[in-house]
């Protein structure tokens, strides 16, 4: 073989070494990004595409590193678990009200935690809530949007909201696994 064949077969080696490499690299992250965000992943990914999703994604997990999420204290779980029972009490009676009050409680459980305000932007704020909570957030958009219905089954409908946001409240309330 003459020296311009070999250099010609090192060099297509070379490509297909960093095309592996590269395929590897992307797989490795692809399956990371699913395992870190959960279910948060694949709506991301039916939402913008894969790629947009995963550069989303990617870029949510460098900014919640940013993001001061604190630990609360005893006395604040405590505080929020008694307004969660008078929320679900006033359920009977008011339920549109009931619901309206524990998506309060839990956006407010978000604040003191330490998650960025919701009016800065309301999605940013849930990928970043995914960063340690997957399996909450689909749970507190379901809510939020059984919040807003209208129409027949209304009733039904804000009890399931309660029930998600119960899930997602007990969730954040754990103690924190951010801190270990």
């Amino acid at each position: 073989m003459e020296t311009w064949e070999w250099i010609v077969l090192a060099a297509g080696l070379a490509a297909l070494l960093v095309l592996f490499i590269a395929l590897v690299t992307i797989r490795r992250r692809r399956a990371h990004l699913k395992e870190r965000f959960g279910p948060e992943y694949d709506r991301a990914v039916s939402d913008v595409g894969l790629g947009s999703a995963e550069k989303r994604l990617t870029q949510a997990e460098r900014e919640y590193e940013d993001v001061r999420i604190r630990p609360l204290p005893t006395a604040a779980r405590e505080r929020y678990l008694e307004e969660w029972r008078q929320a679900e009490a006033r359920f009977v009676a008011d339920p549109g009200d009931a619901a309206r009050l524990a998506e309060r409680l839990v956006e407010r459980v978000l604040e003191e935690r330490g998650y960025p305000t919701a009016e800065d932007d309301p999605d940013r704020r849930l990928t970043l809530v995914a960063v340690d909570h997957p399996d909450v957030v689909e749970r507190y958009r379901h809510g939020r949007a059984m919040v807003d219905g209208e129409g027949e089954g209304r009733t039904e409908n804000l009890r399931k909201a309660m029930i998600d946001f119960r899930t997602v409240l007990e969730d954040l309330l754990e103690e924190d696994r951010t801190a270990a």
